[in-house]
């Protein structure tokens, strides 16, 4: 039997991406930007309120004030960011 796959760490790392631990032990860098379709994801456009996003520690997933979350699924799927210097 499979294991439902959760988030179990998040920590946003500017712009639009976040650094994310996952309960398969895996973890990576994506840039969720790509995601923010919809009216629901709309205010995560804007980077300040992005920021505020949490681990909902129950549901094992990122979530935004106003509702707006995504299945750990669709995060892991996106493309791994590389380090860059800034």
């Amino acid at each position: 039997m499979n294991e439902i796959l959760r988030i179990t760490s998040v920590t946003w790392v500017g712009g639009h991406r976040l650094s994310l631990r996952f309960s398969d032990g895996t973890s990576k860098v994506v840039d969720v930007w790509p995601l923010l379709n919809g009216p629901v994801f709309e205010p995560l456009r804007e980077e300040a309120y992005f920021s505020r996003g949490t681990l909902d520690s129950v549901c094992g997933t990122v979530v935004w004030p106003n509702g707006a979350d995504f299945a750990p699924e669709a995060l892991k799927s996106l493309a791994a960011e590389t380090a860059s210097a800034t």
